[in-house]
């Protein structure tokens, strides 16, 4: 529970408290020992969780469209347990009105007390069955609850797993939280608390209805006649504002939720421009769109809840008449009559719980539509049915009058054509915008040309499996992302089962080593996103990342642009060590980091238009020579 991976040190594997205290020479801080002996025994009798086995596919996906019934269908037996329970449950509830009509009519008025008694303890014996019968099935139907949205957690999770990048920049990250969070919780609620509780109040009804017109048939159509038109013009009514009112409400959770991470993620700018009240004003508004959704839907639960409740009272108040009547009458007993109106406050319950359960309902539909959209995205790189497994490569890179737009209408690239070399280095330098990256992302299949081939080893990336290509890839972004954890977790991101030989062999050879032993080591705390390492510091431990993974093509996306002299010359020593002997694609805007390739393209409105190495290239007095004509200028050769 309070370590990761068994290493000493709590949840990022660093040093504790009482560690840090003294290291810093400050007081020993512990827990008071009682607090101590009771967080351990808790501790020892915490379940230990095991982690299932994961097997997942890029086309491994559900293609029907999600439904409550197709995503309960595999469960249908443990619902059908449940739903015994609740049967059984029911008809045990309602065995007081028949016992109060035969204690009134057989003990009160004969004065038989051993009726009485009789009467009572099984009434007792009856609440019991029912407590105990709820008792199972509130654990039974919570426990199959959980693994329902346990299941549904990771079905979406996984999904969301298969998109490519382009589906990530369409969508907002507050959205996509809304669809993992808030939507399945609906859903939860729906299942928890809602299906199975419909089913009781669903029983409950039919019981009494078929007690109803056992104990007087005319008494019962009176009750239908009077109560059911009224509740189903009111439901129907209910039913269409609602439905459409919880959908505005989860898209105005999204909204929320959204700029909220925005928010979040963007502080130091906000803070830097001093937009902390726009902000505010912005936030003020969303959050009252979200509040004018919320009170759409309470306005119409509270003309509806009220105006069932309206109908019951009227229909009681009718049938206490006719009754009273039929009881002068000696129609029927002062005991049936009183088990009848007993009946008929236990008809109405379940429906003012059905008004009640309705609002889950409709929060739970809202959330399925939601769900619905996203898991039929289809993700737009797929994985043919047919594909092989990758052979381990050379890293001979060919592409094939490669056309390619992220919008059909705008291509970025046209007809580029390019081979690469088993362990050649080739730089893409150019303006921003002109496709260089672009190039990088079609050759770790982040998206698929358009028109023509990218190969590697001669064999076309749509026919290998992604798991495969990407396997013997390595890529270092321009912002390098670090994991909040250990040192240890982010440098074995891509193997996990290297060991600390390796890793230390990584961090010495891009030369790190003495930086992450002041730190502490392996188990050194990383925060989020490595807010507490400088930009040359994380960049290096995503070079030892990729060192550790031993990919066969390395792919450096302007991975020393932002960088600062002393930092890119340390970059630059490193990755002397991390391109021997593989091929390697670096995207570049620094010609200090170009100029080092073996070749260099010059890319250029989507084409390449000179390729060559430096000297070549000088030489040809082209567009690379202006740009290194400027560098020079600018003492880039210094």
């Amino acid at each position: 529970m309070f370590s990761m991976g068994g290493h000493p040190g709590g949840l990022t594997g660093g040093p504790t408290s009482m560690q840090a205290n003294a290291s810093a020479g400050l007081p020993a801080a512990d827990l008071p020992g009682d607090l101590r002996d009771r967080v351990a025994h808790v501790v020892e009798r915490e379940p230990e969780h095991q982690i299932p086995p994961v097997h997942w596919s890029p086309v491994g996906w559900d293609r029907e469209p999600f439904s409550l019934l197709r995503f309960l269908r595999p469960y249908r037996g443990r619902l059908i347990a449940a739903i015994g329970l609740v049967l059984i449950e029911t008809v045990a509830l309602q065995l007081g009105p028949i016992l109060t009509q035969i204690g009134i009519d057989r003990g009160v008025r004969n004065g038989d007390r051993g009726v009485l008694v009789t009467v009572a303890v099984i009434y007792v014996a009856a609440v019991a069955v029912a407590a105990l019968l709820g008792l199972a099935r509130v654990m039974f139907t919570g426990r199959l609850g959980e693994r329902l949205n346990e299941n549904l957690r990771v079905r979406v999770f996984s999904h969301m797993q298969r998109q490519g990048l382009a589906w990530y920049t369409e969508e907002k990250a507050g959205v996509l939280l809304t669809r993992m969070t808030s939507d399945i919780e609906a859903l939860s609620v729906l299942f928890q608390e809602g299906i199975v509780n419909l089913l009781v109040q669903l029983f409950t009804l039919v019981v009494i209805t078929v007690a109803l017109f056992v104990y007087d048939p005319l008494l019962a159509l009176i009750t239908l006649v009077v109560a059911l038109p009224p509740t189903l013009v009111a439901s129907l009514w209910f039913r269409n504002v609602s439905s459409v009112g919880y959908l505005r409400v989860r898209d105005r959770i999204a909204d929320l939720l959204s700029h909220l991470q925005e928010s979040l993620a963007g502080v130091r700018v906000i803070a830097a421009h001093n937009r902390r009240d726009q902000n505010l004003t912005e936030h003020r508004a969303v959050v009252g769109r979200h509040r004018d959704a919320q009170i759409a839907t309470s306005r119409a639960n509270s003309t509806y809840a009220p105006g069932t409740e309206l109908i019951g009272i009227a229909t009681q108040a009718i049938l206490l008449a006719v009754g009273g009547a039929m009881v002068a009458n000696g129609r029927i007993t002062i005991g049936e009559m009183t088990a009848y109106l007993l009946f008929l406050t236990s008809f109405f319950a379940p429906i003012q719980t059905l008004v009640q359960l309705y609002n889950s309902y409709q929060q739970g539909g809202a959330a399925i539509v939601k769900l619905r959209g996203l898991l039929a995205t289809e993700p737009a790189i797929g994985e043919a049915a047919d594909a092989v497994v990758l052979p381990p490569i050379e890293g001979a890179i060919t592409l094939e009058a490669v056309q390619f737009g992220y919008q059909p209408d705008h291509p970025v690239l046209h007809d580029v054509n390019l081979s690469i070399r088993p362990g050649e280095t080739v730089a893409f330098v150019g303006e921003t915008g002109s496709g260089k990256s672009t190039i990088a992302r079609l050759l770790t299949r982040f998206h698929d040309p358009d028109h023509g081939r990218v190969l590697i080893d001669g064999h076309d990336l749509r026919t290998v499996t992604i798991a495969s290509l990407r396997q013997q890839l390595g890529v270092v972004p321009q912002e390098p992302f670090l994991f909040a954890g250990r040192v240890r977790d982010n440098v074995a991101f891509a193997r996990p089962d290297a060991t600390d030989e390796e890793l230390r062999a990584a961090l010495t050879a891009v030369g790190i080593d003495d930086v992450i032993d002041r730190l502490g080591g392996l188990d050194a705390p990383v925060h989020e996103r490595g807010a507490s390492l400088s930009a040359g510091e994380r960049q290096l431990l995503a070079l030892a990342r990729a060192f550790v993974a031993r990919p066969r093509v390395l792919i450096l996306d302007e991975a020393t642009s932002n960088l600062d002299l002393q930092s890119e010359s340390r970059i630059e020593a490193a990755l002397d060590i991390v391109l021997d002997g593989r091929t390697a694609i670096i995207i570049a805007h620094r010609l200090a980091t170009a100029r080092r390739a073996d070749r260099i393209a010059v890319v250029e409105h989507g084409r390449i238009v000179e390729l060559g190495s430096h000297q070549e290239l000088v030489e040809l007095n082209g567009r690379y020579a202006d740009m290194f004509a400027t560098w020079v200028r600018h003492g880039g050769a210094a």
